[in-house]
């Protein structure tokens, strides 16, 4: 893979983080207040069976277990975990506990997949959770010991699932569409009984409703989840948790900029921190001169 590879694929990966960033101002804007959980399957159920429908190719044999795994991994566990923490915990701590991913990936690999560990990369995930700490939190933090487990359970379950996702590859002759639509589905499949037991629909849907659900299913999971499975294929499952990063980024300039929320020079200071982690944490592409 050469440089110019290296960096398209690097760049559209960081395309999904991107997008999941917006869906705080999403929620909050266009949706029905306090139902995360319906908001959640919406996005991954939607995205999942429209994908399906194009995609009329099912999993056979072991792969219906491997796929089950890693839609809940992936996407069940690790939704219902996000939310469950965003309960009992301010968001920026939150995001804090989440962002822990990429040290997380790299001690998971190195037990169960014998992954190098890379000092390089372990300074970039200090950095770049310390650039999280400083862009998100406030001296009005409460520490909650039963969310920050919470939280620490998803990002271990996406840190597996991305492990996994790569170890294991995708059944042959199954397109990338079908195969992240069966774990859309699959994970969606089981936050919907948790969700309809602890939330109740709405009874009536306004046409900004629809437009958020709609793009959290399209452009958040269809096409989120379409690169950034696409990207665990192409590239190192620590630079693909690194990019991770990114969606805290763009939560916080999407507020700045849509909501008028504030954005000082410490939070500046945090973002930059944060994209320095991620570069340096980048891909470095193959020498392909003649020896």
């Amino acid at each position: 893979m050469n440089k110019y590879q290296t960096l398209m694929n690097v760049a559209l990966t960081a395309m999904a983080p991107i997008v999941w960033g917006s869906t705080y101002i999403v929620t909050t804007e266009l949706l029905p207040a306090d139902l995360p959980l319906l908001a959640s399957v919406i996005r991954a159920l939607g995205a999942g069976l429209i994908l399906l429908l194009f995609c009329k190719i099912r999993p056979s044999g072991i792969w219906w277990g491997k796929i089950a795994v890693l839609g809940m991994l992936n996407i069940g566990v690790f939704f219902y975990c996000l939310f469950a923490a965003a309960y009992y915990l301010p968001g920026g701590l939150a995001a804090l506990v989440m962002s822990i991913q990429p040290l997380i990936v790299m001690g998971l690999g190195a037990i169960f997949f014998q992954n190098k560990l890379s000092v390089t990369h372990i300074v970039s995930a200090v950095v770049g959770v310390t650039g999280i700490g400083v862009l998100v939190l406030n001296s009005a933090v409460e520490l909650n010991g039963w969310g920050v487990f919470i939280g620490l359970i998803g990002t271990c379950s996406m840190a597996m699932g991305i492990l996994l996702t790569k170890h294991w590859g995708r059944p042959k002759g199954m397109s990338l569409l079908a195969f992240t639509g069966w774990q859309l589905t699959l994970g969606g499949l089981v936050l919907l009984p948790i969700a309809l037991w602890h939330e109740d629909f709405p009874q009536t849907l306004t046409a900004l409703n629809i437009t958020g659900y709609a793009y959290l299913s399209l452009i958040g999971g269809v096409f989120g989840y379409f690169v950034w499975f696409r990207g665990i294929e192409r590239l190192n499952p620590v630079t693909t948790s690194f990019l991770g990063f990114l969606s805290s980024v763009s939560a916080c300039l999407l507020g700045y900029v849509f909501l008028g929320q504030s954005f000082t020079q410490l939070q500046l200071v945090g973002s930059v921190a944060i994209i320095v982690s991620v570069y340096v944490a980048r891909p470095k592409p193959a020498n392909n001169r003649a020896r």
